[in-house]
């Protein structure tokens, strides 16, 4: 049975692309929808019955949306989990908040990781320049240092090549938490999507390959092109995470494969994700309806792909390009979010095309992505 009426509303915290297309879902089964974005101009403004403007920061907003909605779910991590907590034993929010704390942490979510049994990159939380000095004698350059908290998209990130770089880079230890982290020489890096009801039903979506170029996912091709043991793999550390931490709805683990063929978990999102967007098309049933589905305690069916894929985001940059093309391609399944502000690497929509033969789809897009770049 579901959690709240027909009719009832979802309160979705974010108004992103991700916040646009889980009220697109919630919309179709018959749900109202509530959204609280800063951003005026929110992409899923349109797709709402109420629309909160205000900040993730803000109590009295959030407390709002809360008491206008029967259940409250969210679309971006990076909100005031601590508000949230605040909220959980009063209002409907199956998530709840502590995942949330945990994961917005880089420290608190490796330690978790690693203390739930999933291999994970060699890391030490450093706060001088001494400590990263240390950490990188013991794992060799180049060495990835992150800001603990913040950080997606590759934002809050840095490169260090050698002794002589760190020594001449300005890092703000006194402005920020920091984690140091082994570079691995990558082979591929894969994600799993899952899906985890109220109920306690799990279903997994195909495992994905990913791309990325500037530390954005650039594509996505479904499912991956490897050995079957890796979806074994990633699927087993999914399941020693889930006892670790709470989660409901969909959330994804992004994995790392080295040169030597190990899997690392890199890191964790409690919602939907850029490289299941593939799903909506791609599978019976999208990420976002399965989100939907789990928060409300419906049962899900078992996921099937119904034909491979490949999922290319669509930049500001790429926009700019294709836009008067954009849908001469009869084969394109485009998706653009609605977003007012166009930047060169702001995710401003994506395209799926479905494929028998996927080397010669990603020729193509490839071919029509790259072409103008100067």
């Amino acid at each position: 049975m579901s959690s709240i009426e027909m009719g009832g509303t979802i309160g979705i915290i974010g108004g992103g692309q991700l916040g646009k297309m889980l009220a697109q879902s919630a919309l179709r089964m018959g749900y109202k929808v509530a959204v609280l974005d800063p951003s005026e101009d929110a992409p899923a403004r349109s797709t709402c019955h109420t629309f909160i403007h205000a900040e993730f920061s803000d109590f009295a907003s959030l407390k709002e949306l809360c008491g206008l909605s029967d259940i409250v779910t969210y679309e971006f991590e990076n909100i005031d989990a601590h508000i949230l907590r605040t909220l959980v034993d009063d209002y409907h929010i199956p998530q709840g908040a502590e995942t949330v704390l945990t994961l917005q942490n880089r420290d608190y979510e490796k330690t978790a990781i690693e203390e739930a049994g999933a291999a994970i990159v060699p890391y030490e939380k450093v706060a001088t320049r001494d400590a990263l000095a240390s950490f990188a004698a013991t794992n060799g350059y180049p060495v990835i240092v992150k800001t603990a908290t913040g950080g997606y998209d590759g934002k809050g990130q840095m490169v260090i090549e050698s002794q002589a770089h760190m020594e001449n880079i300005d890092i703000p230890f006194d402005q920020a938490e920091w984690v140091a982290e082994k570079y691995l020489q990558l082979e591929r890096e894969v994600s799993l999507t899952v899906a985890r009801s109220t109920t306690g039903q799990v279903e997994y979506f195909p495992l994905q390959e990913n791309l990325h170029k500037d530390q954005v996912l650039y594509r996505t091709i479904a499912p991956a092109g490897i050995d079957a043991q890796y979806t074994a793999k990633a699927q087993k550390a999914a399941r020693k995470i889930m006892d670790k931490l709470h989660f409901t709805g969909v959330f994804t683990i992004e994995f790392f494969i080295d040169q030597d063929g190990s899997l690392y978990v890199n890191e964790i999102a409690p919602r939907p994700h850029n490289s299941a967007h593939h799903t909506i098309e791609s599978c019976n049933i999208s990420q976002f309806d399965a989100h939907i589905l789990a928060i409300l305690g419906h049962p899900m069916p078992a996921v099937h792909q119904h034909q491979d894929a490949v999922m290319m985001n669509l930049l500001g940059a790429d926009l700019d390009r294709l836009e008067q093309t954009l849908f001469t391609n009869p084969e394109w399944h485009v998706h653009v979010y609605g977003k007012t502000a166009r930047k060169p690497a702001r995710k401003m929509g994506h395209v799926t095309v479905l494929t028998d033969d996927v080397a010669e789809t990603l020729d193509r897009l490839e071919e029509n992505f790259i072409k103008g770049e100067s």
